[in-house]
Formats: structure tokens, sequence, C-alpha cells
């Protein structure tokens, strides 16, 4: 049996760009992503603590050690700068596997910095 766990989560960054004018996604600070364990076009789910928010949208690969935070598209109309987000990633894995997998959890400090 295959079951979906949490394999990644960046937990409380911020919100720094939203940009309507863009095909979709979410770009993120390459380095949040390499620490998370994220790579560009993962699908993701993004959670606003600020609105209540949730999209699934998938990844762009934001410029090293910038701090980016950004809602392309249809997703700039979820949140707004400054908004606190938590941006998850799952994966499937056999039930056995499961239950011992660690997944990988970042916590940026101010300015979306490790």
């Amino acid at each position: 049996m295959q079951i979906e766990i949490l394999k990644s989560k960046i937990h409380r960054a911020v919100i720094t760009e939203a940009n309507l004018n863009y095909v979709g996604s979410l770009t993120i600070d390459e380095d949040l992503m390499d620490a998370a364990n994220l790579i560009e076009n993962e699908k993701i789910q993004v959670v606003n603590a600020n609105n209540g928010e949730r999209i699934e949208t998938y990844i762009i690969k934001g410029k090293r050690n910038s701090g980016v935070i950004c809602l392309n598209g249809p997703a700039a109309r979820r949140g707004a700068v400054g908004d606190v987000v938590v941006i998850i990633s799952y994966a499937s894995m056999d039930f056995e596997a499961a239950k011992t997998f660690k997944p990988t959890i970042v916590f940026p400090k101010d300015g979306n910095k490790l």
C-alpha cells in the first residue's frame, strides 16, 4: 500500500512579492529550496497563516540568498507581501517505509534566511 506523507516543509516564510502578471507558481529562494529538499517544478501546497487560503502550485527557482517568496499569476490573489506562509510538499511511499521516514523541515529567520 502507498500513502502520501509530509516530505518537506518551509514553516512560516514571509511573502516578499506578488506578481499577478505571470503564468503561475511560487518562486522560492534556491537556498531555502536546497535546505528543504525541494526541486524546481515540484508540486507544493501553500498555506497562508494570515488569511487561511490554501493553494496548490509548483516551484520556480528563485535567486540564491535573495529571500524571495513570490506568489505568481492567479496565486498572487491569495496573499499579500508580508503574509506568513507554510510551504508543504508531500511524497507517496510504501506504508512500512513511511513509518520511519523523517521529513525535512526548515524554519526561516528574518528575511527568509536560513
